[in-house]
Order: structure tokens, then sequence, then C-alpha cells
């Protein structure tokens, strides 16, 4: 009974109106899924995997994955107001587990868009306000264009959640729009977690994340963006203190992105994005009793792809990601070269059939020890609607 009383509800809704306002609105939606075959591994890690690796799970794991799925709507209530509320779907790629599963094992979905645009809230200028995309790599991945394929690298590596629960205004700064903003004030531990007001519970979100993304785009194949982020959070200990309580110091995250792409219409893209991050006083420094060392997190990514014609093209991509830079030997042998390769059959409009390859290469640890690559091939199915 339990079961049935939703679905009887949502009938007596259409019945009466909800209808009409589905007609008024606009549904979306996208599937990436794979058939994957992991080719390679290091057998001496067996089925566990390596730290910062993007290729999961053991050699000669195979299946079927759904990566990503969405069901979107759209809806404007008037002409300055609209809204969107999306959910999704998705299963950990390439792994033996990990999938977003229910209490009876059932995979589940989540809320990953649910906000409201006020449109000209002044001239040329819109607010929203909900859990929304950031602004880190809403650009690049639209410009990248091979979500299907594979995150962009700070999506891939963590570095900035892909939603944000806040209050964001984007705009034009100047008539012509060679100059654009995307200003966010949201909660600063990820995309709905609502924020945190009990002060003893030291993993909650007291403080927000502050972030500011600019775009210049001299030319309309042309787009040059640049990202920045300040996240403030609780002070830690002060390992060197000797007062009771010990001092603190402050432990917040800075992040600072830069992004250019050159994109001929639908032929040829390529484009480079490069990041960095650094989160102060979050680790013991090895070299130094007592002291407290920045974490400093780097990456580049590299991509291009071209279409010979309407239903036929090429992409390849290449990453390299360091997740702890710096020179003493407990801070190296974890950077990371991936690869992806793909060659493109659309045999139809908005559907994509994409064979594909990932390479992953290791980089040794400072006793000498090395690793064998990862090697995981895919034929991706891709569809929108």
């Amino acid at each position: 009974m339990k079961k049935v009383l939703p679905i009887l509800l949502l009938a007596l809704l259409f019945c009466t109106g909800a209808s009409d306002v589905l007609a008024q609105g606009k549904i979306s939606g996208v599937f990436y899924g794979d058939y994957f075959y992991n080719v390679a591994r290091d057998t001496t890690f067996g089925r566990t995997n390596l730290s910062n690796s993007a290729l999961t799970g053991p050699e000669g794991l195979q299946g079927f994955i759904i990566r990503r799925m969405y069901f979107t709507y759209d809806y404007d209530f008037a002409e300055q107001f609209a809204v969107r509320f999306r959910l999704e779907f998705d299963q950990t790629a390439n792994s033996s587990g990990g999938y977003a599963v229910l209490s009876n094992g059932n995979q589940s979905v989540y809320v990953k868009d649910a906000w409201m645009r006020w449109k000209n809230i002044f001239k040329n200028h819109d607010m929203y306000f909900g859990v929304q995309p950031t602004s880190a790599y809403e650009y690049s991945e639209g410009l990248w264009s091979y979500r299907s394929l594979e995150k962009t690298i700070m999506d891939l590596r963590g570095i900035v959640s892909s939603r944000h629960l806040g209050a964001s205004l984007r705009g034009k700064l100047d008539d012509d729009n060679v100059f654009s903003y995307w200003v966010t004030v949201a909660n600063a531990n990820s995309g709905t977690q609502p924020k945190d007001v009990t002060p003893a519970l030291r993993n909650g979100d007291k403080y927000n994340l502050y972030s500011l993304e600019v775009a210049y785009r001299p030319t309309k194949e042309i787009t040059v963006s640049a990202y920045g982020d300040f996240r403030p959070t609780y002070p830690v200990n002060d390992p060197a203190s000797t007062t009771v309580p010990k001092a603190t110091v402050a432990n917040n995250t800075t992040t600072a992105s830069l992004f250019a792409t050159y994109k001929d219409g639908s032929n040829f893209a390529i484009g480079v994005e490069g990041f960095t991050q650094m989160t102060g006083n979050a680790y013991p420094d090895p070299a130094a009793t007592n002291k407290l060392k920045t974490l400093s997190r780097m990456g580049i990514s590299g991509w291009a792809w071209y279409n010979f014609s309407d239903d036929l093209g090429v992409v390849a991509r290449y990453d390299y990601y360091d997740p702890r830079s710096g020179s003493n030997n407990v801070e190296k042998g974890d950077s990371r070269n991936y690869l992806i390769a793909g060659l493109t059959y659309r045999p139809a409009k908005n559907i994509s059939i994409i064979p594909n390859l990932q390479y992953e290469t290791y980089e040794s640890i400072p006793n000498g020890r090395s690793f064998d690559p990862s090697v995981t091939g895919r034929l991706t199915f891709a569809f929108s609607y």
C-alpha cells in the first residue's frame, strides 16, 4: 500500500491540472553507458586499487555499467522566473562495487539540480538559488563535449564539488558578451548538505565557499576562463604550541584554474585546462618536527576532437595529476598520467557510439618500486533527448 499511494497521488495531480504545468515546461535527459573490460592492471596489488587512480578494479573485470542518466524538468513561471529539477542515476565505473544502492539492494537516484533563476534581476545579470552547478568547470565541460567519456580533470579528481547549495550571480560585463562573470556563495562541503550550526560538530559546514569565474571570448572560436575559490574552515591545532589548549593555525583551502579553448563550430576543438589547489597546514612536514605543511595539488589536461563528417569523429585527451607536490620522499610516488582516445560514430542525431581506450601510468615510489600501467577498453553508448 505504501508503494501504491504515491502513484495514486501522482495520478490525481495529473488529472487535476499538474499535467498542464508539465505541458508548459520541458523534459530532457542524457544517458551514458558502457560495456567495459579491464585489459591490464598491476597484478601485484590485486584487487586493491592504487591511490589516486582514475582506473579502478582488478584485471579481467568486465561488464555493463550506467555512468550517468539524467531526467530534467525545466519550467518558466513567468518572463523573469524559471526553475530546474534534475534527478541523476549513476554507478561507479570499472569497479567491483561502490554503487549507490538502497537498503534493499536496488540502485538509487538523487537530486542533482534544484534551482530557481531570476532572469535580469538587473540588466544582463541573472541570480540563481538552490542546488546548482559549480562554475569551476561548467564552461570547460561544455566545450570538452565528451562528458560521455570522462569528467573534466577538476571534477574527476574531486578538486571542486560538481554542485553547490547556495546563491550565485551570473552576467555579462559588456553588451557584446566578450567578458562575463559568475560569482557564488555556497555551502563549503558539498552540493546538498545544510550548514552546520552546532559548533561541536567539527565536520559540518559552519563556513561557506566563495568563488568567482571570469570568461573572455574575443571571438566566437576562442574562450578563456579563470576560476578561483576560497574555502575557510575550522583551524587545526599547532603541533609546536605548548599552551593548554593548544594554539591553532588556519586550515583554509584556495583553488585557482585557467582554461582556454579554440573551437571551430562542430568541426574541431582543442583545449587546455590547468589548476592548483592549496590547503594550509594540512599535514605534518616530513622534513621538520612539530611543523605543518601546505598541501599542494596540481593538474593539467589537454584534449582535442575532430569530426570528419556529421557521423564520424575522433577524440583524445591527456591528463597529468599530482595530488601532493613536494621534494621529500613521502611526497613522491603518487603522480598519475591518464590518456583517453576514441572513435565516435553517430548513427542518428543525439546518439553516439564510441569505442575508446583508457590508459593510466603511475609514478614509481622512491624505493624504486614501479607499477604496470592500467588499461581499460570500453564501448560507450550515449544519447540525449
